[in-house]
């Protein structure tokens, strides 16, 4: 007989069970709750591919879950090769993302998997964010951290922080909008510290950037295995501790829990409407076809502003030699290096948009010159209020494998 998730597993007349070992999954489906069909379906955003998502990738394949979308702009150093064991020698100098795809691909042919040489913060749009079931967090600063729960709070998606640092760990879930979210826990010096990565004109210090994580694989292997433990029970449905932390001190072998506080005044706790679909795409469209379009769906005649969610750098002044220099490029993007005058090497001032109206000159570039990423959620304001809407024209492009 069949089983409610579709095995190959029968019993005799006498009860006796029958195994089809040329079934990849036949031990899973002993599992009295196990649904291979639901992890056949499920689509996963690994955000790193680093110690940890090598190891959260690696355990993804051997579930059989159905399609993985990994990001990460890094690429693979000789440092990687102890702590990560999808990456070989001969990977170096490949992309982290493409390297341990191809691995996963290699490692069963059943879990599709797109790799994404991308920041997070940057190049992913809201819309895969909103259309996966769990985001699984490898990453190893703040800064991105706090930038992916805000996105999974606006459109509701579960999503499982880990974290390791020599032989101790941590896992963190998170399910909006019931749930405490990781900017819950913040405390004064985890904004200072992000705010550190910027200096007084607020261009990223290369030098500030989060540093070298001692690690070793043996505490990644852990925690990459409890992220999707968790990420496993939600995908069945099944209840998870979310809105705390599991902490392991490998030095000691105790773990605890821990429930945060959840607070009502939180900036992440931003939930999106439904948003409404237009067939508009990043890469193709401007800002005054975004407006167009737009008002082809609603009645409102007044001016409309896009909100840009990454601070654009439009250009750097330099008041000493009262030039300028156009730059076009989120916040997140531009180097001090970037901010220095070339004829008399003093810090230049950005120009920071933070929308685009209507009557904006920024209203004739392409969405993605604003730094607004394919597949995108935005929001737009007019006389009647504010709403989203989803550039639905990226979706093949950005959700494909």
């Amino acid at each position: 007989m069949l089983t409610n998730s579709g095995s190959e597993i029968s019993r005799m007349p006498d009860q006796t069970l029958l195994i089809d070992d040329d079934d990849r999954y036949s031990r899973l489906r002993l599992i009295a709750w196990w649904d291979q069909r639901k992890l056949a379906a499920a689509k996963v955003l690994v955000v790193g591919a680093g110690a940890l998502g090598n190891e959260v990738l690696k355990n993804l394949a051997l579930l059989g879950v159905g399609t993985a979308y990994v990001v990460d702009f890094d690429h693979i150093e000789e440092s990687n090769l102890t702590r990560s064991v999808l990456f070989r020698h001969r990977d170096c100098g490949r992309a982290k993302a493409e390297a341990a795809a191809d691995a996963i691909r290699d490692m069963n042919p059943d879990t599709r998997v797109k790799p994404m040489l991308a920041n997070i913060i940057t190049d992913v749009g809201l819309g895969m964010f909103r259309d996966v079931d769990v985001v699984i967090g490898c990453l190893d600063n703040r800064e991105a951290r706090l930038w992916v729960n805000r996105q999974c709070w606006k459109v509701g998606t579960p999503w499982i922080d880990g974290g390791i640092q020599e032989i101790n760990g941590v896992v963190k879930v998170f399910t909006p909008p019931e749930s405490a979210c990781y900017e819950c826990a913040m405390t004064e010096n985890d904004y200072r510290l992000i705010n550190l990565r910027y200096s007084c004109p607020l261009l990223r210090q290369e030098d500030l950037q989060a540093g070298k994580v001692p690690t070793a694989p043996t505490i990644s292997s852990m925690i990459g295995g409890l992220q999707v433990q968790e990420a496993l029970k939600l995908i069945h449905g099944m209840p998870v501790d979310a809105g705390g932390a599991t902490v392991y001190n490998g030095i000691s072998n105790q773990v605890y829990k821990t429930a945060f506080q959840r607070r009502d005044d939180c900036l992440s706790h931003e939930t999106y409407p439904a948003p409404t679909a237009l067939p508009i795409s990043a890469r193709e469209h401007t800002a005054e076809q975004l407006f167009a379009a737009i008002r082809q769906q609603t009645t409102t005649s007044g001016p409309l502003q896009l909100s840009l969610e990454r601070d654009l750098v439009v250009k750097i002044d330099c008041p000493q030699c009262q030039t300028s220099q156009p730059i076009m490029r989120p916040l997140q993007e531009v180097s001090m290096q970037q901010a220095v005058c070339p004829e008399c090497k003093q810090t230049c001032k950005p120009d920071l948009q933070h929308g685009v109206t209507t009557a904006s000159d920024l209203a004739s570039y392409r969405l993605c010159e604003l730094g607004i990423p394919p597949y995108d959620i935005v929001r737009v304001e007019s006389s009647d209020g504010e709403q989203v809407y989803l550039l639905e024209s990226d979706r093949d492009t950005a959700m494909s494998v």
